[in-house]
């Protein structure tokens, strides 16, 4: 009886060890759920909830944004996503007992969670980028539980948005509101799905506009002080009516959770590169080739009262030096609009199409001096190294 005894401890043991160095290596191995799955169409026209007309709500009745939470919480899915990533030789493989049930240089999959928005009835996901980047495959849950495959239409890793299509109809699209009239003091609610809890409403209000932090070419976050954690990512922001305002992108955090400051991209950008990636699988931006550095108090002075934003540097051959601007002119106005610091002339600037021609204004040692810009085509963000 002792020697059986042995023999089943021993065994299970075993039996454990495997078990847990096939989850660890091949959880592909183990059984899961059925979950329904279908593949996405190659393609779709965008069709999209038109934005609400007149003033956010400055009250709500009774003190509750149920209304607006019932109105956008459909509309907001959770995103998973995973891919499959080489793994350091585990030392368990040094034993010849583990070794024969795995081969040589082994794979990985490694998943990551995020939420997204269904912005067309039709199938149209807005997510962020860095949710779904080099992902081979993204599963999209609706708030009904129903699991779809879903594809990357397209990507734009300088706002870190990105859009998904799954293969589905009359789904519930959100409402775009507008986030030109948002104010600082105006209520909003996050929706997403934190840390994997499930889909969670948070509020709170806009703290600050037009905020840059440095991660995206291209930057407006709108702050807030509603609860954004780890899972929001891609999720919605939305005004006291249940509107998308923004897409939630980042947080300002010392410990991995919230800390009260968080940033969301604005609809009126999120809905540009939606319509762009739609229509032709990118984004294309307007470029003129100059590298540029922060006014100094003495040129700011020289300025009397202008802002602007000074050229460090001209590429050779760029539309810039074609067009006669130099190192150390100060742009202070594109195509009549004023250009109150760096980031005010690199969005301008994108905003233009390549090809056309662009009046400039600039500052050359004091003297005011106006040139026309053919705008070129702004080069593709190379990949980050994995």
């Amino acid at each position: 009886m002792y020697r059986l005894w042995i023999i089943f401890a021993q065994a299970a043991t075993v039996a454990v060890a495997v078990v847990f160095v096939v989850s660890t290596f091949r959880p592909e191995w183990l059984p899961v759920r059925g979950v329904a799955q279908t593949a996405p169409p190659a393609s779709a026209p965008l069709v999209v909830q038109a934005p609400t007309a007149g003033p956010l709500p400055s009250a709500v009745s009774g003190g509750s944004y149920y209304e607006a939470v019932k109105r956008a919480t459909p509309s907001v899915v959770n995103v998973f996503s995973s891919k499959e990533v080489s793994t350091p030789r585990h030392p368990l493989l040094e034993d010849p007992m583990f070794r024969r049930f795995f081969a040589e240089g082994m794979q990985q999959r490694r998943s990551s969670l995020g939420s997204g928005v269904i912005v067309s009835a039709n199938g149209y996901v807005l997510t962020n980028h860095h949710v779904v980047e080099a992902a081979d495959e993204i599963e999209v849950a609706l708030p009904d539980g129903t699991k779809l495959l879903a594809k990357v239409v397209g990507n734009d890793p300088e706002t870190d948005l990105a859009v998904l299509r799954v293969d589905a109809d009359n789904l519930p699209a959100i409402t775009f509101g507008s986030s030109e009239a948002l104010r600082v003091g105006d209520v909003v609610l996050a929706i997403g799905n934190p840390f994997g809890v499930g889909q969670t409403v948070t509020g709170g209000i806009v703290s600050a506009l037009g905020r840059g932090l440095g991660i995206n070419a291209f930057e407006n976050f709108i702050q807030t002080d509603a609860a954004i954690n780890p899972g929001n990512s891609g999720g919605a922001l939305v005004d006291a009516g249940g509107n998308l305002v923004g897409i939630n992108t980042a947080i300002f955090t010392r410990t991995g959770g919230s800390m009260g400051i968080g940033f969301a991209t604005p609809v009126s950008t999120a809905k540009t590169v939606l319509e762009q990636i739609v229509k032709t699988g990118g984004v294309t931006r307007g470029y003129i080739g100059v590298g540029l550095r922060e006014l100094t108090p003495a040129e700011a002075q020289k300025l009397e009262g202008l802002r602007g934003a000074v050229v460090g540097n001209v590429l050779a051959g760029g539309p810039a030096e074609k067009a006669g601007i130099q190192a150390g002119d100060v742009l202070v106005e594109v195509e009549g609009r004023p250009v109150l610091d760096n980031s005010t002339l690199v969005n301008t600037v994108a905003a233009l199409a390549p090809g056309t021609n662009a009046r400039v204004k600039v500052k050359r040692k004091g003297r005011e001096v106006d040139t026309n810009v053919v705008i070129g085509r702004r080069p593709k963000p190379q990949p980050r190294p994995e």
